[in-house]
C-alpha cells in the first residue's frame, strides 16, 4: 500500500523528508536551474555593461545591443524566482490531497518547463550571435569576454536543465491517480472518518439466539401443509 502513489506523490498528510526530498531528480535538476539562472544574471548585471577608452557611457557587450542584455538579465532573475516556486510547490505537493489539484499542479509543471526551455533556447541563439558579431573596436581591451562567454554557455545549458524538468512532469503526469487509494475528490480520512457511508456484512441468514448454526429464512418459513400439530405441555 505505501508504493501507491497519485501523481509521483503518496497519500496527503505525510511527514516531510528532506533527504528523499533532496535527492528526487526533478529536485536536483531545479536547483542546478537555479544556479544556472544565477550565473547568467550575475555575468550579465556586473560584467555586461562596458565603453571605449573614449566614451562615459556604458554600452552591451553584446554587440552594444541593450535588448540582449536586458533579455538575458530578465530571464535570469524570472528563471531564480520560477525555480524557488517550483521548489516550494513541490514541497508542498505531497500535502495536496485533491487529486485534481495535483493533476493541474503536473500540468502546469510540463508547460512552464517547456516554455523556459524555449526560451533559453531562444537566448542562447540571440547571445552567442549579438556575441559573434561584436566589433573589436567596441571592446579594445577585451573586458567582461569571460562574463559573456559564461552567460551564453550557461544559457545553453539551461536548455536541458528545463527540458529535463519537462520530461520528469511528463512522467508524473503519465502515472496518473493510483484508483486503489485515491479518487477524484479524495479527502484525507483522519478529517472526515464520521462521513464514512456504513457498510452492512456479507450475508443475509441470521444466526437464531438459540444457536444451532441458523437456518435461512426460506426454510425457517410456516408451511400450511404440515397442519396444526399438538402441543405437550
Amino acid at each position: 500500500m505505501e508504493g501507491m502513489q497519485a501523481y509521483g506523490a503518496g497519500k496527503a498528510g505525510g511527514a516531510f523528508d528532506p533527504v528523499t526530498f533532496f535527492q528526487q531528480p526533478q529536485t536536483i535538476l531545479r536547483i542546478v536551474s537555479w544556479l544556472f539562472s544565477i550565473v547568467i544574471f550575475g555575468c550579465i548585471a556586473n560584467e555586461g555593461y562596458i565603453n571605449r577608452p573614449n566614451e562615459v557611457e556604458e554600452y552591451c557587450i553584446f554587440n552594444r545591443n541593450q535588448n540582449a542584455c536586458n533579455y538575458g538579465v530578465f530571464m535570469g532573475s524570472m528563471a531564480f524566482l520560477c525555480c524557488l516556486a517550483f521548489l516550494a510547490l513541490d514541497v508542498y505537493f505531497p500535502q495536496i490531497s485533491s487529486v485534481k489539484d495535483r493533476k493541474k499542479a503536473v500540468l502546469a509543471d510540463v508547460g512552464l518547463s517547456a516554455f523556459w526551455s524555449f526560451m533559453w533556447f531562444v537566448g542562447f541563439c540571440f547571445l552567442a550571435n549579438q556575441w559573434q558579431v561584436t566589433k573589436h573596436e567596441d571592446n579594445p581591451l577585451r573586458e567582461g569576454g569571460d562574463a559573456a562567454r559564461a552567460a551564453i554557455t550557461f544559457s545553453f545549458f539551461s536548455i536541458f536543465t528545463w527540458a529535463g524538468q519537462s520530461f520528469l512532469a511528463f512522467q508524473r503526469y503519465k502515472l496518473g491517480a493510483d484508483s486503489a487509494l485515491f479518487s477524484q475528490e479524495y479527502t484525507d480520512p483522519s478529517q472526515d472518518a464520521a462521513g464514512a457511508p456504513y457498510t452492512s456484512f456479507g450475508g443475509d441468514d441470521v444466526e437464531s439466539p438459540g444457536g444451532g448454526g441458523g437456518q435461512p429464512n426460506s426454510e425457517g418459513a410456516f408451511d400450511g401443509s404440515s397442519g396444526y400439530q399438538r402441543q405437550d405441555y
